[in-house]
C-alpha cells in the first residue's frame, strides 16, 4: 500500500460508491412515499417508474455493501497505521468508532434518518472483536449472515402470502402526506419527523442492512490482509471471476427485486423479491469491485481514477455534504421541494450534485490534508490535533 496509484485506487472505489449512495440517498429525500407499499400517485408513469426500476436494479443494497467492504478493507489500514505509530489498536479504534457514531447521530437526527454511520461505528466494535479469526472462519460467518438475513426475510414473506396484510392505499397516502408536510415545516418539524422515524428505523437497519453490512466487513478484512486491493496485476484472474459472478448470478437478482419492488410493492411477493436481492447483492456489488479494479489500471482507467480518488479520501464529508444539499433542496429551511420533483429530475440533480463534489473534493485537498470531518474524525481517533494544511508527508489514508 506504499505506492501512491494503489491508494488512489482504494480511494477511487470509494469516490465511486459515493454516486450510488446519492442516487438512492436522494430518492429517499425527494418523496415521501419512498419505502411505502404505494408509488407517490404524482409520479407514477411509465418513466417514473423506469428511473425507479434503474436506480433499484444498478444501485439500490449494492453500493451500501461496497462502502461496508472498504470499511472492512480499510480497518486493516487502521491496524497497521496505529502500528506505525506505536499506539495501542483496541482503544484508538474505540475513540474512532465513538467518533463516528456521534458524527452519525447528529447527521441522522438533522440531516437524514437514514444514516449508515451509526450502524457502521457499532459493527465496527464487532469487526474489532473478530479480527483474530481466520480467513475461512471469516468467510463462513460471512456467508451465514448473507443467507440467514435472506432466509429471514424469505418467511416473511412466505408468512404475508399464507395471510395478507390488509393494505389501505388511502391510509398510506394519508401518513405520505403528515411525511411530507413535516418535512415542508420549520427546523423543529424536520428535526420531530426525523426522530419520529428513527424510532422504528432501527429494526430495518438491524434486520436489514446490519447481516449484510458485516458480512462485507468481514470480505473486506479478509481482501485487506491478503492486500488484493493493492496488488491488482496479481489478482485479475480473482477480480475476472468476481465479474462473472456478478453477470450470472447477482444481475439477474437484482432485475428481480428491482422489478419486485417497483412493480409489485403492494404484494407481499415484494419481500421474497427482497430476499432474492439480499441474498444475491454481495455479488454484484463484488461485480463492481473486480470491474473497477480491472479498468481503473488500464490506461483509460487512470484518468477515471485520478478523478474519483479526492472524492474518496473526503468521503465522509461528502456523504454528509450530500445529506446537506438534499435536505436544503427538498426540506422546508430550503426549497421545500418534497414531493415537487419527478424521479428523472431527482437523479439529473444527483449527478449534478455528484459532478460538483468531484472538483470540490480535488480543489480542497490541494489545500489541505484531509476533509473537514476526516479531520475531526482523525483528531478523536489519535487523540491529538491533526495537520490541517497540506504538506508534502501527509498521511493520505
Amino acid at each position: 500500500m506504499a505506492t501512491q496509484d494503489r491508494i488512489d485506487g482504494v480511494d477511487a472505489l470509494r469516490g465511486f460508491a459515493l454516486l450510488g449512495i446519492l442516487l438512492v440517498n436522494i430518492i429517499a429525500f425527494a418523496s415521501a412515499f419512498y419505502g411505502l407499499e404505494f408509488p407517490d400517485p404524482s409520479f407514477d408513469t411509465g418513466l417514473d417508474r423506469a428511473v425507479h426500476f434503474t436506480v433499484a436494479l444498478f444501485f439500490e443494497m449494492k453500493f451500501y455493501l461496497l462502502f461496508s467492504f472498504l470499511f472492512g478493507y480499510s480497518f486493516t489500514l487502521q491496524m497497521r497505521s496505529a502500528e506505525k505509530a506505536g499506539d495501542t489498536f483496541v482503544p484508538r479504534l474505540l475513540r474512532r468508532q465513538a467518533g463516528l457514531w456521534l458524527i452519525g447521530l447528529t447527521h441522522a437526527v438533522l440531516l437524514f434518518h437514514g444514516d449508515i454511520l451509526t450502524t457502521y461505528a457499532v459493527l465496527g466494535i464487532a469487526l474489532m472483536m473478530l479480527r483474530t479469526r481466520s480467513d475461512v472462519s471469516l468467510s463462513r460467518l460471512a456467508r451465514l449472515l448473507v443467507i440467514g438475513a435472506a432466509l429471514a426475510w424469505f418467511a416473511l414473506g412466505v408468512a404475508a402470502i399464507l395471510e395478507p396484510p390488509v393494505l389501505e392505499r388511502r391510509a398510506v397516502t394519508a401518513m405520505a402526506g403528515v411525511t411530507e408536510a413535516a418535512f415542508r415545516g420549520d427546523w423543529r418539524s424536520i428535526i420531530g419527523q426525523h426522530l419520529t422515524e428513527l424510532s422504528s428505523i432501527w429494526i430495518i437497519l438491524g434486520l436489514l442492512q446490519a447481516p449484510s453490512a458485516l458480512a462485507m466487513f468481514l470480505v473486506g478484512l479478509i481482501a485487506g490482509r491478503r492486500q488484493i486491493l493493492s496488488r491488482p496485476e496479481e489478482n485479475r484472474a480473482l477480480c475476472r471471476r468476481l465479474v462473472r459472478l456478478g453477470l450470472l448470478i447477482g444481475l439477474p437478482g437484482a432485475v428481480i427485486y428491482a422489478y419486485a419492488s417497483v412493480e409489485m410493492s403492494d404484494s407481499p411477493l415484494a419481500l421474497i423479491g427482497l430476499a432474492i436481492g439480499l441474498l444475491t447483492a454481495p455479488l454484484l456489488t463484488g461485480a463492481y469491485v473486480g470491474g473497477m479494479v480491472l479498468f481503473l489500471e488500464s490506461n483509460a482507467g487512470r484518468w477515471l481514477r485520478d478523478l474519483l480518488a479526492p472524492a474518496g479520501r473526503t468521503a465522509l464529508s461528502n456523504y454528509l455534504l450530500q445529506s446537506l444539499i438534499c435536505a436544503l433542496i427538498f426540506h422546508g429551511y430550503g426549497f421545500g421541494l418534497i414531493g415537487h420533483v419527478s424521479p428523472l429530475e431527482t437523479v439529473s440533480i444527483a449527478l449534478v450534485i455528484y459532478a460538483a463534489q468531484l472538483g470540490l473534493s480535488r480543489w480542497w485537498l490541494q489545500r489541505c490534508a484531509y476533509g473537514p470531518l476526516e479531520w475531526l474524525l482523525r483528531l478523536i481517533t489519535i487523540w491529538r490535533v491533526p495537520q490541517w494544511r497540506k504538506l508534502a508527508s501527509a498521511d493520505r489514508r
